[in-house]
C-alpha cells in the first residue's frame, strides 16, 4: 500500500507535536519541583521529549515539498495545525496533576513506541527504539511517583484521586483510532491502537490499584486533539512556546 506524503506528515505530526507539547509542559517545573533531585528528573524527561520531538520533526523536514525546518514545523504553526492529544496540553496544577497526566500519557507512550519501533518505515523506527529507552524510565518515574502520592498520606491520596478523576476523560483519545492510524496501520508503518490496547489498560489498571487509587468511570472522553481542536488551555502553550520567533522572526542563535 502506497502511502502519501502528506499523510505520513500529518501520522509524524501527531507523535512530535505530542513529544512537543508534553516537553514544553514539564519544562515550566524548572526551578520550581518539590525538591531538587525531582526538579532534575522532570526536567530532563521535558529535554526527552522535545529531543525526540525534533528528530521526528527533522524527518518530516526531510520529506516535506516545502523544506521547512524543525524551528518551523516547531513554533510557526496555528494551533489548529498542532495535532497532539488533549491531555498534554492540560495545565500543570499541583505536583498531583503533573504525576497523574504524566503518568496516563507514559503508559500509553511506552506500548506506543515498542510498536513504533517495528515500523516498516525505517527512521520511525529508529526514532521509536531510541526513544523507547527514555520512555521506558518516564514510565518507571511516574509509576513510582504515583504509588508514593495515592498510597501516601490522606491529602496526598486524596490529590491523585482528584486529578485521576478529572484527567481521566482525556485518556480515551489517546487510544482512540481513526481513517489516518488506520491506514498508516495496515500499511505496517504506524501503530495498531486496537493491539496495544489491553497492555496499556492493564498497567493502568495494576498502578492504579497499587496505588490504592479508584479507577474513574468516564462514559464520554474528550476528544479532538489528534484533527487540531484543542482545549483553552493550548493558546497559553503557543504564547510562550512561540513568543520568539513570532517576535523575532527568523531569529539564529
Amino acid at each position: 500500500m502506497d502511502i502519501s506524503k502528506e499523510k505520513l506528515i500529518q501520522y509524524t505530526l501527531r507523535i512530535a507535536d505530542n513529544a512537543l507539547i508534553i516537553g514544553q509542559r514539564l519544562s515550566e517545573w524548572c526551578g520550581h519541583g518539590p525538591i531538587l533531585e525531582q526538579d532534575m528528573a522532570i526536567t530532563n524527561i521535558a529535554l526527552d521529549q522535545i529531543g525526540e520531538a525534533r528528530n521526528l520533526f527533522q524527518f518530516i523536514s526531510s520529506i516535506d515539498d516545502k523544506k521547512r525546518n524543525e524551528d518551523e514545523w516547531a513554533m510557526k504553526r496555528h494551533d489548529w495545525e498542532y495535532y497532539n492529544c488533549l491531555l498534554v496540553e492540560q495545565a500543570n496544577g499541583d505536583w498531583a496533576d503533573t504525576i497523574v497526566r504524566q503518568f496516563i500519557f507514559d503508559s500509553f507512550n511506552f506500548y506506543f513506541h515498542q510498536a513504533l519501533a517495528e515500523s516498516k518505515e525505517e527512521t520511525l523506527a529508529a526514532i521509536g527504539a531510541k526513544s523507547l529507552k527514555e520512555v521506558t524510565y518516564h514510565l518507571r518515574w511516574s509509576s513510582e511517583w504515583m504509588l508514593r502520592i495515592g498510597d501516601g498520606t490522606e491529602e496526598s491520596h486524596k490529590r491523585a484521586q482528584r486529578s485521576l478523576d478529572f484527567l481521566w476523560m482525556y485518556s480515551g483519545e489517546l487510544l482512540s483510532n481513526d481513517d489516518l492510524e488506520n491506514e498508516l496501520a495496515k500499511a505496517g508503518i504506524g501503530v495498531d491502537l486496537n493491539k496495544i490496547k489491553d497492555s496499556v489498560s492493564n498497567k493502568q489498571k495494576e498502578i492504579i490499584q497499587k496505588a490504592t487509587l479508584t479507577m474513574p468511570e468516564v462514559p464520554n472522553m474528550q476528544r479532538g486533539g489528534k484533527q487540531g481542536r484543542h482545549s483553552e488551555q493550548f493558546g497559553f502553550i503557543l504564547s510562550e512556546l512561540q513568543y520568539m520567533q513570532r517576535t523575532y522572526p527568523n531569529m539564529q542563535w
